[in-house]
């Protein structure tokens, strides 16, 4: 039975060529070439056959609520992985008819195709176990005690020891040695190995922790104090990252640095579309007062204002202080001008077009360390580039200390001299 399937194949392949007038002497070389091409358009064939078919089951299984490992797998790419290993079968599971044919060289290419065959599908097996690890952690993600106890350190470990199999394996195919005549004399090897490509093998591990945790890009605006680093990486290789300064110099950094000594990117600041304005304004102490009715009518005149005093009743707003009222005036509302001056400010910045009003939005007085009481702004400008994002901080500083004197208020400063003193 062999032997007619053998000659039908060679005969049916050496009449074809003979069709197109090929050359006598470049039939066996054309005949394999077709059987060649032949296996692997079958097997190319038949994974874009199956593929629609496939991925659109899954896909519908997905969208049902009761099929929750199905939908965490379709969206870790399991079944995408698992269509790569049609061709690989057809490949293999092929090749055997191709030697069948009394061309000479036929064995050998055979051979040779299916030892790419296994290792091939050695490789695809391998993406599809780590693509299950994956879909395993999306729905521990789900669960409540995730919160606590993070399984991704073990699911990557696991992802090493397969990827580390099936290059063992692959290689004692290629070689056809057993896998434990490798894992000997890798064991061997390995002190030398650590000794003499330590650096290399610390910045391979970190290149994968880089790209897995998406740490650092070309481009980023990254700070390591330790190293004189901060500007942005200009180039990232297997075992050293350049940055170039901000004042143009170039700082070389070992690529294992990022993990031990820390990192700080500044890359989520201007992906979030705000940057923080954190800047306090020191109010001279001995200028806080409760306000008099001259002052709190002169305020009133500002619109920002008016609706703000509204709020304040007519009598007292601390009723205890009856006495200190009434020393102000029957009408004083018993409010100190820094508080109407930090309402004010409130409301200045929460019109003012260039702060973002979706992120944190603070005007605040914190502790007086004898330098005056500090009156800080933390919010945050849309603008995220440095030197607009300078001349808007700039801007709200230098209109907040013009202000000050519409409140009566004094910016404290260490070494000021007495008022009417002249220094000649």
């Amino acid at each position: 039975m062999l032997e007619k399937v053998d000659h039908t194949l060679h005969d049916g392949v050496t009449q074809w060529l003979n069709t197109f007038k090929i050359h006598f002497g470049l039939t066996d070389t054309a005949a394999i070439s077709c059987l060649t091409l032949m296996i692997f358009t079958a097997g190319i064939t038949l994974f874009y056959v199956f593929r629609p078919v496939l991925l659109g089951f899954t896909e519908h299984l997905s969208r049902r609520h009761n099929f929750i490992w199905t939908h965490a797998a379709y969206q870790t790419h399991v079944f995408h992985r698992l269509l790569w290993t049609i061709p690989g079968i057809v490949i293999y599971l092929t090749t055997p008819l191709m030697m069948l044919a009394a061309i000479p060289g036929t064995a050998l290419i055979g051979r040779f195709i299916e030892t790419g065959a296994k290792i091939y599908l050695l490789g695809v097996l391998a993406a599809v176990v780590s693509a299950m690890l994956n879909c395993i952690e999306t729905r521990y993600r789900h669960l409540a005690i995730s919160r606590q106890y993070s399984i991704k350190s073990y699911l990557q470990v696991i992802k090493i020891i397969i990827f580390g199999l099936a290059v063992i394996l692959s290689v004692s195919i290629l070689t056809h040695q057993s896998p434990a005549y490798l894992l000997t004399g890798l064991g061997a090897m390995t002190a030398v190995t650590l000794l003499i490509f330590r650096d290399s093998i610390l910045g391979f591990v970190t290149s994968i922790q880089l790209s897995a945790y998406d740490m650092v890009r070309i481009g980023d605006w990254i700070e390591i104090p330790k190293y004189g680093a901060n500007g942005n990486v200009i180039d990232l290789s297997l075992t050293t990252m350049k940055v170039q300064n901000f004042d143009k110099t170039i700082v070389t950094i070992p690529s294992y640095a990022l993990l031990s000594d820390g990192v700080k990117n500044w890359r989520g600041m201007l992906e979030s579309g705000g940057r923080r304005i954190k800047r306090a304004v020191h109010i001279d102490v001995n200028s806080i007062t409760l306000c008099s009715p001259e002052l709190l009518e002169r305020l009133s005149k500002i619109s920002a204002l008016q609706k703000i005093l509204e709020t304040y009743p007519n009598t007292r707003h601390h009723p205890a202080d009856d006495d200190i009222a009434g020393l102000l005036g029957a009408d004083s509302r018993c409010v100190t001008n820094m508080e109407l001056f930090r309402r004010w400010l409130e409301a200045y910045l929460a019109k003012h077009p260039r702060i973002n009003h979706n992120m944190t939005f603070l005007v605040r007085e914190l502790q007086d360390a004898g330098h005056g009481i500090p009156l800080e702004i933390y919010v945050f400008s849309t603008v995220t580039e440095w030197a607009g994002y300078e001349k808007i901080q700039a801007d709200i500083i230098d209109y907040i200390y013009a202000s000050l004197t519409l409140f009566n208020l004094r910016p404290f400063q260490a070494h000021c001299l007495p008022h009417n003193k002249t220094v000649f």
